[in-house]
């Protein structure tokens, strides 16, 4: 499991997004469930900054994208923890890091946002 950032080696992995989880569902429960369908490379629940709470979703990496597809078919629309998940292929990445400050915003350019000119 990957807490705040990606697992070593995640080439070549398929992952599926799901939504709709209840804040007090883990790591451990979400494999154990997907599991049932294949070889589970990662579990990741993003976390807000502030708070530490999961944001409600989480990306569950296969190693095989035969299995990742048979979850996925299996598991959109069944009941984890009183929810109805919604299943689907992740369809982007996580964005470089590069690309972003510390705080997650692109970096300012141009000076700065709200700056009065002075005539």
């Amino acid at each position: 499991m990957s807490f705040g950032r990606p697992p070593p080696d995640v080439e070549g992995m398929t992952s599926l997004k799901v939504d709709n989880l209840t804040y007090r569902t883990s790591p451990e429960t979400l494999r154990r469930v997907f599991e049932k369908y294949g070889r589970v490379g990662d579990v990741y629940i993003p976390r807000d900054r502030y708070t530490k709470e999961s944001r409600g979703f989480a990306f569950v990496r296969f190693l095989d994208k035969r299995d990742a597809e048979d979850a996925m078919d299996a598991m959109d629309g069944a009941l984890l923890d009183g929810r109805e998940l919604r299943v689907q292929m992740a369809r982007y990445g996580r964005p470089p890091d590069s690309m972003y400050s510390r705080r997650g915003a692109p970096p300012r350019r141009y000076g700065g946002y709200g700056r009065r000119s002075r005539r």
